[in-house]
């Protein structure tokens, strides 16, 4: 049985750092103490003397776009790009081409990553205004989540019909994961836009057409729908401070009915970048004020917000050239969210422990994942080792995501990760990622 032994660790979980050593046996963490010694020849050792060896980090939102739209990023491509920025689980979006809104077209997915992923996986299944009675046939032991899209900005997934709304909050057993944006609000400021503008409409003006007021109606509206309904929901990618005052920090996650995510982007930039940066952080919910940013990180200390994610979504650096009508929103985000959050860490802005609480503990609690998420005794050897003190500049020949380019480019992170072991398997290193995969698809106990 392959055995690997890392040493002199500072290990980060429930909510502590202390100094030890770690033993992998096959896919598990067999022993946790303060030293253990080698048994046998056979067993690898890693000396990360200096090092923080962090559970693997759970990725609740990314947009792998296989299938149908590989020219931006595949299943191999960009989960190789999560391993070497320390996410060895991820769970993907449904607005692939076709969507994944049939059990047949799930299944297809789950074959394809049992085949090529590098990293755990999961995959949320879409909800329309017409699928209602497929959703109901989901294995939900298998399944993360309803992932449903409340703004069209993701094709002809908008679920509009509030009567099919509200019946899938009052059935849906799965937790139910909304992109929240009001689709009406969002077309009167686009024509505002337009009238003004022409088709020459310039970046800056994104977070204007995409609003405050489009999210929170629409963020707002869902929350009250779960309190009539009892839907369990999770707000997807929070980018407003006035949103964060909707969500409570009253209770464990566990028993939250009502979570939320932010992610790396709304916490790293404003709309003063714009300027700068242009369609490169051009996202949906928009990047917003410096005060929003403010506010999305005091609601993410406060316990408001629960978790960080990337919502990783690779476009052709040709198609995020274009002008503002004809660019997608989105960026490739899997490899750099982790050393971002370090970064963070290194300024004193949030402690180790609270990241790993946000990107790895509660990912596993929300989701009801079997033992990851912690570095704990019978818990799969998914980890992370960190090197806080290896300095590294983003540069177009280190980034592994298929399209080639990083909103991040040009930025030095002070941390860098060395390893990420997958179910044990030693599946990145000092930025080569390894050409065997060990990557098992998640279960949910539910």
């Amino acid at each position: 049985m392959r055995k690997t032994l890392i040493k002199n660790a500072k290990i980060v979980t429930d909510g502590v750092t202390s100094n030890g050593d770690i033993l992998i046996e096959g896919d598990i963490i067999k022993e946790i103490a303060d030293s253990i010694s080698a048994k046998d020849g056979n067993t690898h050792i890693i000396d990360a003397e200096g090092k923080y060896v962090l559970p693997g980090v759970i990725d609740d939102q990314v947009h792998f776009r296989e299938p149908g739209l590989t020219h931006k990023g595949d299943i191999a491509t960009e989960s190789a790009a999560a391993v070497a920025g320390g996410i060895t689980t991820y769970m993907e979006m449904p607005n692939t081409s076709p969507q994944t809104t049939t059990i047949v077209e799930w299944e297809k997915k789950m074959a394809t990553a049992a085949a090529d992923s590098h990293a755990n996986y999961a995959f949320m299944f879409g909800g329309t205004n017409d699928n209602l009675e497929e959703v109901l046939k989901v294995d939900i032991t298998r399944v993360p989540a309803l992932k449903l899209f409340l703004g069209s900005s993701t094709g002809n997934m908008l679920v509009d019909d509030k009567e099919v709304l509200k019946k899938i909050f009052s059935n849906v057993k799965l937790r139910i994961a909304l992109h929240c944006e009001d689709e009406a609000t969002i077309k009167e400021n686009l024509k505002k836009a337009i009238d003004t503008y022409g088709d020459d409409i310039p970046m800056d003006q994104h977070p204007i057409i995409r609003s405050e007021d489009a999210c929170y109606i629409s963020s707002s509206g869902a929350i009250e729908l779960a309190k009539q309904t009892g839907g369990r929901i999770h707000v997807f990618h929070l980018s407003t401070g006035k949103e964060t005052k909707l969500f409570s920090n009253k209770k464990p996650i566990q028993e939250k009915q009502i979570t939320s995510e932010v992610c790396i982007h709304h916490l790293w930039f404003s709309d003063e970048e714009y300027a700068t940066k242009g369609s490169l952080i051009k996202w949906n919910p928009a990047v917003k004020t410096a005060k929003d940013r403010d506010q999305l990180w005091e609601a993410l200390l406060d316990d408001r917000i629960d978790v960080i994610a990337t919502d990783h979504a690779p476009h052709t650096i040709d198609e995020k050239s274009n002008s503002y009508l004809n660019c997608p929103s989105g960026g490739p985000l899997v490899q750099h969210a982790l050393p971002a959050m370090m970064q963070f860490v290194a300024q004193d802005k949030i402690t180790i422990e609270k990241v790993v609480e946000k990107m790895c503990h509660n990912p596993a609690l929300l989701f009801d994942i079997a033992d990851r998420g912690y570095i704990r005794e019978g818990y799969k050897a998914d980890l992370v080792i960190v090197d806080p003190n290896n300095p590294w500049t983003v540069t177009k020949d280190n980034i592994l995501a298929k399209c080639g380019w990083s909103p991040f480019e040009g930025v030095t992170f002070n941390s860098r990760i060395s390893h990420t072991f997958v179910n044990g398997h030693l599946a990145y290193q000092n930025f080569k990622v390894s050409d065997s995969k060990n990557a098992q698809a998640l279960k949910f106990q539910r």
